[in-house]
Formats: C-alpha cells, structure tokens, sequence
C-alpha cells in the first residue's frame, strides 16, 4: 500500500505528465486556432473513465469532468484496444456525450502495464474544418448534425501504433482544409505517446493496483476540497433564469431556466424549464447527465475559494444535474450542436444568477456571456482561420472589479497576436482593443468588452458563431447596472452598412471592414459608492468617457481632472439605491418578462414536454409569434405603448389557458 506522501508525489507526476502532452501538442500542431487560441487539451483517465490528472493551465479547462467510458465501450464493441491503439470520435451523439460538437476531435489511448490495461490518455483538438455546409463547419443556420460535417463514431484511427490509411482518407476528404487537420490529429499523438511514455514510467514504478491507488486518491481528495469549498454558498433552493437572444430560426429568444439546490457542499443543478431543443445548432447533447461544459461555473467557484484543488473528474461528484429530454440543454434524435457554446455561456450566467443569492459576497454578477470565434474563410474554402477568439469581460463581484477582455465563463481560449494573424490571414487588423463604456456601472465596475475591427484584403466570408447578447444585457447585481450590449457591423458609416444579428455565411469584398463589440458585464454595489479616484483611472484607461462618469457615477471630469466639488454636489443630489441583493436586468429583459412573465412561461413548458420533440420548438414560436406580431419590430429592443404590451400580456396569458386548459 502507498503511504499518503507517495501518492501525492505520483499524482503530481502524472500532473507534469499533462502538461507535457499540452506542450506536446501545441507545439506540434498546424492551426493558429489550436497553437495560437489553444483551443485543445490532454488528460490521464484511469480505468473509471474519468480523469486523474488535468492540465492547470494550459489550453481548455471546461472539459477536466467528461467521462471517456461511452465512447470507449462503443470503441470496443468489435474487439478490446491493443497497445498502440487510439480511438478517435467527434460526435456527440455516437460518443456519448464526449464530443460537443463536430470539429472538436477527441482522441484516446488505451495505456497499459505489460499486458494490463491500466487507463487511458486522452486529448482534443478543434480542427479548421470537418466538412459540413458551411466553411469551418460551424453555423447557428445549420439544421441537423448532418448538415455540420462528418460524423466519427468512436473507432481506430491508429493501430498498434500505424496510423489506419483508409480512416486518415475519409478524413482529408472531407475536410475543406486536409492539411491542417492533419498535422493536428498527428499532434494528437504525439501528445498522447508522450503521456503514454510518461504514464508507463510511473507504472513501472508503482504497478497497475498503485497506479488505480493512486488515481482513485486524485479524484476522491478533489471531491472532498470541492465539498469543502462550496459549504461557503448557503443551503437552499435557489432560482434564475436568461434568455438567448433568439431560436436561429426567427426572432423568437429561448429561456434557459437553472434550479439550484444546495445541500452541504453539494449542488444540484436542475435546468426543468428551459426552452425545448431547436432546428438550429444551439443544442447540447447531455443524455441527462452532468457533463463537464454545462456545470463549469462550479468548477470556477471551486477553484476562487480554493485555487489549489487539483482539476480532475473528483469534481463531479459533488454536483447533481437534472435536464428533461428534447430540451436544449439534453437534445436527442439528429439536432445540430455546432453553437453550443452560445447556450453553455447563458448556463453560466443563470447558474450565477442562481448561486449569488447563496452567497452574495463570492458569486459575480453577470459575465459578458458570449463566446465568438471571428472566422474568415477564403472564397474558395482553402483556408478557414480563426481572426480571433471574441469574448467580453467577467462579471463585478463584492470587493472587485471585473477582469476587463477575459471571462473566466466556459471560454480560456488566449488571443492571436495580431501580428500573427496579419501573418497567416488575408485580414488587416484596424483596431484591437477593450471597449469603452461597455462595463456595467457599479461600486465595483463590470469587466469591459472588446471591440475587433478590420478589413478584409481579397474576397471572402466572414463566420461569427455565437454571436450573442445583442439584445439582452448581462445583468448586475445588487444596485450595479447591466453590460451594454453586443454590436457586429461591416462597413459602419458607409452606404452599404449592414448591422448584423444571425450570421451564417456573410459575403465580404475586399476592402470591406468589420467590427465586432462585445458585450460588457455587470457591475455590483450602486454606482454613486464607487470611488472617485476609481472612476477617475478608468476614465484615464479610456474605459469609462467622462460622460458616462457624469451620467452613470456622478464624477465630474474635466479635461483628465477629477472636479471635487461639482462630484460632490452631483452625488448629493442622488439618492443611493436600495437594490440590496436584486439582479438588475436591463430595460430589454424587464419589457419582455412583462408581457411573458416567467409562471406563465412556466406553465407553457410543461404543456410542451408533452409534444413530440421535433415540434415542440415550432409550437413554441407560434404560440409566442402571436403576441409579438403585435408588438414593435425590435420588440424589446425598442418600447412598445401601454395598450400594445397590456394587449400582448391578456393575449399570452389567454393562449397559456387555452393550451393546458387553466383558467
């Protein structure tokens, strides 16, 4: 048996031996978003199927909670893995989960004592492009995973350590970019040869049963620190809920609902009335479970109130889950999946809308809640490149302000450097910077967005997948106001200026230009509280106008200077608010609620759980296009009269009765 001590030094081993890999492979790999981005990963699973050891900080994190055995034993169905073998899949349907969408390629390496199975590694790439109709693979317009490329079943791409020639040609076939793809799945593996070689250092020291000690040790430490950790949110029962800004077949936005029940370190997370699953790729495939990617806003807590507890799959067990099928948070059947990441951002925000009523003084206010990978594709499709990895600022929290540009949300994919991309793209860079005015006003100032321009150099296509917060602002809490919101244009103050809200495929010329601003998070505490010297700095980052700092603070700049006298006279004739522990939603979201509030929304739900799956989405539109055909176009956008919302709201409640026979 192995002391405690000896197991911490192996665990630690098998943590270097991770890292290894994600070096590995970065350094191997072709594509500016996998070796730029670090859109990637690598892991050690033992014979669970869960990872023992995880990556601290180098590429992706979200994923530190899948679980290998689905897609292993589909792999296996034919014939056990051999030394040498690797499995290889991308679908999240045939993977059971494993995969999240198609471009995200997972491979696994059976890793063996001798003879004896002892675990597996594990990495993943995004690859450039894996068919599908669109370049890149990725649109929210897709409408069945069979529209977003070739589906993997889990099966041997390598054999006894030769690479199978008729797996590595389907592959290049269907691929727009074959090279790329390539040279990513072959840092892949030497990724995993690496930990494969690493893994079997430490097993000749321990054996197969210490190697299992010592991973069983791993995750049950992990359990027992997570436990500990999340005592700090009180006990109880908490709600919330948010919006995406609409279905991706119409102007119709979905709800995402989370339940979260707290009970001694233990949260369970029930996402029972979230819209149904739709005919457009902002579906998660669950089967019902916990997956990694939807509870990672648990893991972000866990690891504020404990930064050292290891990353592995112990994090799990510590969180329940519930997702009804047909939903989008547990979609079946053929639905696209490619923008999953849209909805997975909205979880994070309503898992802490949830969770910051069980402690006020740990969870943040709303991220900025969108994750965009900027995509130009060459007209021909020959090169499809990743212009950069747009995502907006983190949420304020008590005693802080937001980190302005990053968000620690399912998202810790690192920028390109423009010099990078101008490089390898035909972009040109016009303006890469934080957004003003973007972060929502508080004593503790949300994180600021980011604002992306430039011009394409030949023709071609612009891809912006997971564009998002448009039209609901990321909230604030307690007094601090909402994040401004999202804006996507090409070609703004020109004639032929187009605002984009839905992009599938948009045609560029050369000489056109882009710009990209997203969304800011919420800020916390009333705004009148924060510190002048605060808001004077910010105003000196070009991260709050002075203007602003009037409207929204109270202080008085003039030309770079704190005005003392006329801020205090302007805060002395506010009021300081009383939100207390209120979310601050935004105009938008308070409209929308008044004419869908959310006990009828509830009630519609339940009567659609009773549909078929494939009609569900389509009733729910009908239902609520109905009321929203007597509203204003950009409805909630823009007001609409007392009779239209008092009319819309009799119409809604009246249609709920009619559909689940209450009065």
């Amino acid at each position: 048996m192995l002391t405690t001590v000896e197991k911490d030094v192996a665990h630690t081993r098998l943590q270097a031996a991770v890292e290894e890999m994600c070096l590995t492979l970065r350094r191997a790999s072709r594509s500016l978003y996998v070796r730029d981005a670090a859109d990637f990963a690598c892991a050690v699973a033992d014979l669970s199927g869960r990872f023992v050891a995880y990556p601290q900080d180098v590429g992706v994190s979200g994923f530190v909670g899948l679980d290998l055995t689905p897609a292993i034993e589909a792999a296996t169905a034919s014939g056990p893995l051999a030394p040498g073998d690797v499995v290889l899949t991308n679908d999240p349907y045939l993977s059971g989960g494993l995969s999240t969408h198609l471009p995200d390629v997972h491979a696994i390496a059976p890793l063996f004592d001798g003879d004896e199975l002892v675990g597996y590694g594990w990495a993943f790439v995004h690859v450039s492009d894996v068919g599908g109709r669109v370049p890149s693979s990725v649109s929210v317009l897709n409408d069945s995973v069979f529209a977003e490329g070739l589906r993997i079943p889990p099966l041997r791409y390598v054999r006894a350590g030769t690479v199978v020639p008729e797996v590595e040609a389907i592959l290049a076939a269907n691929s727009r970019t074959p090279e790329a793809n390539r040279g990513d799945l072959h840092a892949m593996l030497a990724a995993l040869d690496t930990g494969r070689r690493r893994v079997g250092e430490l097993t000749a020291d321990l054996g197969p049963a210490g190697f299992a000690d010592v991973g069983a040790f791993a995750r049950e430490q992990s359990a027992a620190r997570a436990r500990s950790a999340l005592r700090a949110l009180a006990d109880g029962t908490y709600r919330f809920e948010d919006y995406l800004d609409n279905d991706g077949v119409s102007g119709v936005p979905l709800r995402v609902v989370v339940t979260a029940t707290v009970d001694d370190g233990a949260v369970h997370l029930d996402l029972t009335g979230t819209d149904p699953q739709v005919e457009a790729a902002l579906n998660m495939v669950t089967f019902g479970r916990a997956h990694s990617w939807v509870v990672t806003r648990l893991f972000a807590i866990v690891g504020t109130l404990d930064p050292a507890v290891p990353l592995n799959g112990g994090l799990m067990d510590v969180i329940g889950f519930t997702a009804p099928e047909g939903t989008l948070l547990n979609a079946t059947g053929t639905a696209a999946t490619g923008v999953r990441h849209a909805t997975t951002s909205r979880v994070n925000d309503v898992v802490s809308g949830a969770l910051v009523q069980a402690a006020p003084e740990v969870l943040p206010a709303a991220s900025s809640g969108l994750v965009v990978p900027v995509v130009f594709a060459a007209a021909d499709g020959s090169r499809v490149d990743v212009v950069e990895p747009m995502v907006g600022g983190t949420g304020a929290r008590h005693g802080a302000d937001g980190a302005d540009g990053r968000d620690s949300g399912i998202s810790n994919l690192s920028n390109n450097p423009v010099e990078t991309v101008e490089a390898n793209v035909s972009v040109r860079v016009l303006r890469y910077a934080l957004r003003a005015d973007s972060g929502g006003a508080g004593r503790w100032r949300g994180g600021s967005g980011l604002e992306l321009e430039f011009e394409a150099l030949t023709d071609g296509g612009l891809l912006a997948r997971g564009l998002e917060r448009l039209r609901f602002r990321p909230w604030g809490f307690a007094g601090g106001r909402p994040g401004a919101l999202t804006e996507l244009v090409v070609n703004e103050g020109r004639a032929d200026e187009r605002r984009l809200s839905v992009v599938d495929v948009h045609p560029l010329r050369a000489g056109d230009r882009v710009v990209l601003r997203t969304s800011g998070a919420g800020g916390y505490g009333d705004p009148l509280e924060r510190d002048e010297a605060a808001v004077l700095a910010d105003v000196a980052a070009g991260l709050v106008s002075p203007g602003a700092a009037l409207e929204a603070y109270g202080v008085v700049v003039r030309d770079g200077v704190l005005d003392a006298a006329a801020t205090a006279a302007e805060r002395t004739g506010r009021s300081v608010s009383a939100a207390g522990a209120a979310h601050s939603l935004g105009p938008e979201r308070e409209r929308w609620e008044r004419v869908f509030p959310s006990a009828l929304a509830d009630r519609l739900d339940v009567y659609l759980r009773t549909l078929p799956t494939t009609t569900r989405a389509a009733r729910r539109r009908e239902i609520l296009g109905g009321m929203l055909a007597g509203l204003p176009e950009r409805f909630p956008g823009v007001a609409a009269s007392e009779e239209a919302l008092v009319a819309a709201e009799r119409q809604f409640a009246d249609a709920v009765a009619d559909v689940t026979g209450a009065a």
